[in-house]
């Protein structure tokens, strides 16, 4: 089910405030009153909502100072502006510092819902082609990433999209999106109308993998009762990625460079050559001339598919990235979930950027996802983030045995230390025990325990 979309409605007039708020619930909102353009700045920078809805007429801050104020700081929130009647001067000036509509005193509540209803849609509408300029921009095909370290291989992408057939090795730590690149080599390469088969050699059990790759004739080993077409012959004209090929044995790897050097190929237990015609795209996490060195890996094979060489760095050496790769994955999840969380505090951004995350883009992608399906409403905050992420230090890691503090030469009072945090907790979250113990790494249970061990007051649940 969809969020509802949180409409922020300031005007000074109570009654107005009061109907207008009533209205927008009852089509489909969530209404949040504010009396003038003060407390309006202030709500949109804490609760980040869909839409504004402002009278330009106010005391203390009015509606146009208020809208200068937010496109100053950068925010975009959609206003739409309440004017009085023939107040046109007013309404051109709204406009010219960005109000995406304005309303004449007195309007009708259905032509409040039509024109919030269209803001927002030209709004979605203005987020996704910012989204498609900023992915390109940002990156490959489906791959995000903007550091100097990936601008070699972004140039070495470009010029294979005119190639046709090549064989390349992406190499990289799990995580760093081989296989993105891959479908995006595809994507984008001239076999783009053909089919795309990935391999997962780390998957396939070793008895199994000649009938995957190469397929078998019936009767060629126990419970082939019919013959079966490999992934070689299914992918002919089109693309076949290898992920993890370093797990291949030798025996297979021998068989695998005969049909990559000739293009043909039996199915076990055939003697009929079958022809192929396929490009090849390999992956691994491995160091392949360390395995040819161990002679785990052959060496003919190795540098018959080490053609067109990829390195995708980890994402610890391209910490800059970190930012848009958030942006993406909060906007991608909110609308596969239906959130209407809008983004990140710069104190969690910070954080995020000086975790080492080991499992690299794979790591920070399931994180986003956690949050944005978990989380909050709205904003992001450092309470959100899981607590090897929040106790990062700027080097990378913890302390030892992962602590994320160190331990004085002169020692602690290890109950006073619990203490103190609790009350820390519970202070910077205004008493609301689940974010605390979110804070905490620790269960809403655990965090009651604990205050009744330390008889610290009850704290209000908060929502």
């Amino acid at each position: 089910m969809s969020a509802r979309p949180t409409i922020i409605v300031c005007d000074d007039e109570e009654l107005i405030r009061w109907s207008l708020c009533e209205h927008l619930e009852s089509e489909g909102f969530t209404a949040v009153p504010a009396e003038d353009g003060q407390q309006c700045l202030d709500l949109v920078s804490s609760q980040a909502p869909a839409a504004v809805l402002m009278d330009l007429r106010m005391p203390r801050v009015d509606g146009l100072t208020a809208l200068r104020t937010m496109r100053e700081r950068g925010d975009l929130v959609p206003v739409v502006v309440i004017t009085a009647h023939g107040a046109v001067d007013s309404a051109i000036e709204a406009t010219r510092l960005g109000a995406a509509a304005y309303l004449a005193k007195p309007f009708d509540l259905r032509e409040v819902t039509l024109t919030l209803r269209r803001v927002l849609a030209e709004d979605r509408m203005r987020q996704e082609v910012h989204y498609l300029r900023q992915r390109e921009r940002h990156g490959y095909g489906d791959f995000i990433g903007q550091a100097p370290s990936l601008h070699a291989a972004f140039d070495m992408l470009y010029r294979l999209e005119a190639v046709d057939a090549p064989t390349v090795l992406v190499t990289g730590e799990s995580g760093t999106g081989k296989d993105v690149i891959a479908r995006s080599i595809h994507a984008r390469g001239p076999r783009k109308d053909q089919v795309f088969v990935e391999v997962d050699c780390a998957s396939l059990p070793e008895h199994l993998i000649e009938s995957e790759l190469f397929g078998h004739e019936r009767g060629a080993f126990t419970d082939a009762r019919q013959m079966k077409r490999g992934l070689l012959e299914i992918a002919h004209r089109g693309v076949v990625f290898m992920d993890e090929i370093g797990e291949l044995t030798l025996a297979t790897q021998a068989k695998l460079l005969r049909a990559i050097e000739t293009r043909t190929f039996r199915r076990v237990g055939g003697v009929a050559k079958l022809s192929t015609d396929v490009a090849f795209i390999a992956a691994t996490n491995r160091d392949l001339r360390a395995e040819v060195a161990k002679g785990a890996f052959r060496e003919d094979l190795f540098f018959r598919l080490n053609v067109i060489p990829l390195h995708l760095p980890p994402l610890r050496e391209r910490r800059d990235d970190i930012p848009i790769l958030v942006d993406h994955f909060v906007d991608r999840f909110r609308r596969t979930f239906g959130r209407d969380v809008r983004g990140v505090s710069g104190e969690a951004m910070s954080l995020m950027q000086a975790y080492p995350w080991p499992g690299n883009v794979r790591e920070l992608r399931n994180v986003i996802e956690r949050i944005v399906l978990l989380g909050p409403d709205t904003i992001i905050n450092v309470a959100d983030l899981p607590s090897e992420v929040r106790f990062a230090r700027p080097g990378g890691g913890t302390t030892s045995a992962g602590c994320p503090f160190a331990l004085p030469e002169e020692g602690v009072d290890l109950e006073a230390v619990e203490r103190g945090l609790l009350a820390q907790a519970l202070e910077r979250t205004n008493g609301n025990q689940s974010a605390a113990a979110r804070l905490l790494g620790i269960s809403r249970y655990a965090l009651r325990y604990r205050m009744e061990k330390f008889d610290l007051a009850q704290a209000p649940e908060g929502s």
